[in-house]
């Protein structure tokens, strides 16, 4: 970490001049135009190549010297710069490119969502109405990732050169999809060609680190994983006009009929997860959950199956492991007496900053909130602390980072312009005030910069 005496005294540089001048230089217009812009490019996870060039590009303009790197060409991180003069703490801002949305698939919307929800007009377009920004893009997460670019153009604008580096990166995959069975290699992968690679392999040495999502205005350094368990569970395949149906469907030989009982059992399990798993810290409750996410059984020709297969996705605490939750679910299955078997398709596990070692950016992040809108951030509630976000990539890599950010659903042209301030004062507390002579002498990264 950099210099401790430093980040000890982040908090002490927000001052109200430093406020006047930033929010000075943040353009409304400009800001609602760039949320919007950048949030009307369709970017479903694995469709992200457009809404990156459009960030780069405004890199680019912006003076931000931006560089690409990717697992695939067509999914790449974009990396900017600014500051890095000095020897200040490098503060680190992501924000994810990729939105949930249907798959685009006929076959598989048809079997997961009604007619009327894959048509939803949110899932491709933004538009402010009645003083707030409709449309998922905005909320998870190019409204956010508008106002850390934004931020940056508005300390440039007023004319403070920053220490340390701010980093402005746009990643892909952070909501996914995840390799599983027939669905597998680099094209199905989220998060690994994401935040985690560009992390091992974009050129970025960050200090702390933010994930700019919708927060309430309030943080956590904490967030879940996650684990993707397929259940098998195995019985008969008779020919039909051979059968003699039994008086009780659980005893009936084919696997789908044991279906009911088995997802009694793991429902009535999950409940007891949900109660058990719950995790209070200083920055926040995280309450991980668990569901059953996916049902298959046989295929609609033929006379029948011999394997079922339910999947069950729980979230993990940082104090959790998959290992824990494997024993949990074959203990419920054993009760039953079923034949089974259980496989995690997908694990990962949740992290949490140390305190002592995140308290500097955290009372900077307060310092900015308490100067932009007027009270204090606080630990979020539990549903942000209990999801996964790119923080915890740098959390897993020992880089002290939270999530922050704007009102989460339905913000306001207000709610964004608040989040780009308290995002510009963060970096300037964080990284420091240039050097103006190290500044004339040319101590800058622009140009120098390998990556480019």
């Amino acid at each position: 970490m950099a210099d401790g005496g430093a980040a000890a005294g982040m908090a002490d540089m927000v001052d109200p001049a430093d406020r006047e001048a930033i929010a000075a230089a943040i353009d409304r217009e400009e800001l609602t135009r760039l949320v919007l812009e950048l949030s009307n490019i369709y970017s479903p996870s694995t469709g992200e190549a457009e809404a990156a060039a459009y960030v780069r590009d405004w890199m680019a303009r912006e003076g931000f010297n931006p560089r690409t790197v990717g697992a695939t060409p067509e999914r790449p991180n974009v990396i900017g710069e600014y500051g890095g003069s000095g020897p200040g703490p490098n503060l680190l801002f992501t924000a994810h490119l990729d939105t949930e949305s249907p798959f685009d698939d006929p076959l598989l919307d048809a079997k997961t969502k009604r007619p009327a929800s894959v048509t939803n007009r949110e899932w491709r377009e933004c538009w402010l109405e009645d003083g707030k920004f409709y449309g998922y893009a905005v909320a998870n997460d190019r409204g956010p990732m508008s106002c850390f670019l934004m931020a940056a153009k508005a300390l440039k604008r007023a004319g403070y050169g920053l220490s340390g580096r701010m980093y402005l990166t746009a990643c892909p995959g952070e909501c996914g999809p995840e390799p599983v069975e027939d669905r597998c290699g680099v094209a199905y992968m989220g998060k690994e060609i994401g935040a985690q690679y560009m992390f091992h392999h974009g050129g970025v040495a960050a200090d702390y680190a933010i994930a700019a999502e919708g927060t309430d205005f309030d943080y956590t350094w904490m967030g879940t994983g996650g684990a993707l368990f397929r259940i098998r569970i195995y019985g008969q395949s008779i020919f039909r006009p051979l059968l003699n149906a039994p008086e009780a469907a659980t005893d009936h030989p084919s696997p789908i009929y044991k279906l009911g009982p088995v997802i009694d059992a793991l429902h009535a399990w999950s409940r007891k997860f949900e109660a058990e798993s719950r995790y209070e810290t200083a920055c926040g409750t995280s309450i991980p959950k668990a569901t059953i996410s996916c049902v298959q059984g046989g295929v609609p020709y033929g006379g029948g199956t011999e394997i079922c297969h339910i999947y069950v996705g729980c979230d993990l605490s940082p104090r959790q492991k998959a290992a824990q939750v494997l024993h949990e679910l074959e203990a419920v299955m054993r009760t039953g007496g079923w034949e089974f078997d259980i496989e995690p398709v997908t694990v990962r596990h949740g992290f949490e900053a140390d305190a002592d070692e995140v308290a500097p950016l955290v009372r900077a992040v307060d310092a900015a909130t308490r100067a932009a809108i007027g009270r204090p951030a606080g630990p979020a509630k539990p549903v942000y602390s209990s999801m996964w976000r790119d923080h915890n990539v740098f959390n897993m890599n020992r880089i002290p980072a939270i999530t922050t950010g704007p009102t989460r659903w339905r913000p306001t042209p207000e709610d964004l312009f608040d989040a780009t301030l308290i995002y510009a004062l963060t970096a300037l507390a964080v990284c420091g005030r240039a050097d103006p002579a190290a500044e004339a002498a040319g101590r800058t990264v622009y140009g120098d910069n390998p990556f480019s």
